[in-house]
């Protein structure tokens, strides 16, 4: 990950984005039904923590913010944690690369809601198995690790959509598929919501 890159994009990243979105096309087709849905899940309890990895420009968690829950976040966009933070000047803000791991202040807290959203692509699948498995020490009793990205249900679903936008892929970012992650962990507390031809949530219960 080129934090340099993030942090050059931050001021139009929500723009272009939204134009992705709005364009039903890779890579951000179903984005707000993605970040709608999530949303909705976590607003079933009431004033929850939420720790929040890659929260770029804050864009899901202003609104849980607005709403009183206690929110944390890490990101490793300088620019980005800027303008989150002029929206939530009161929530937890760190920078740090979260494919090294998790800064300290983080790794001493419980969290009801671990969330990422468009973050978790650019850990390949071996760390991404090992990171999530390291969420879950975070998670209060009954916490949930929810993450939305660009996501598959089988690699045949993702070849179909590399092959739709090879122009546009990168090889570089590794992406979710459900059929074969689920396999690292307990399936009775795994399950995938696809949302678009390119993105899905995977959702985990401790």
């Amino acid at each position: 990950m080129d934090s340099k890159k993030f942090d050059l994009w931050a001021e139009e990243y929500d723009k272009s984005v939204q134009i992705s979105s709005d364009n039903n096309e890779f890579p951000f087709a179903g984005y707000n039904n993605l970040l709608n849905t999530i949303y909705n899940i976590i607003h079933k309890k009431e004033k929850a923590s939420v720790l929040d990895i890659g929260f770029g420009t804050g864009t899901l968690i202003k609104k849980l913010y607005d709403e009183g829950y206690e929110i944390y976040g890490v990101d490793f966009s300088k620019k980005m944690i800027e303008i989150a933070k002029d929206k939530m000047p009161l929530a937890k803000l760190y920078q740090y690369d979260f494919s090294k791991g998790l800064p300290q202040e983080i790794e001493n807290n419980k969290f009801d809601y671990i969330i990422s959203t468009y973050a978790m692509h650019h850990l390949e699948d071996n760390y991404k198995v090992q990171f999530i498995n390291k969420l879950k020490e975070l998670l209060s009793k009954e916490g949930e690790i929810i993450i939305g990205d660009i996501a598959f249900k089988t690699r045949t679903l993702l070849e179909k959509c590399k092959k739709d936008y090879s122009k546009y892929w990168d090889d570089e970012e590794t992406y979710i598929i459900f059929d074969e992650i689920k396999e690292f962990f307990h399936q009775d507390n795994i399950h995938f919501i696809p949302i678009s031809h390119c993105a899905g949530i995977l959702h985990l219960k401790k």
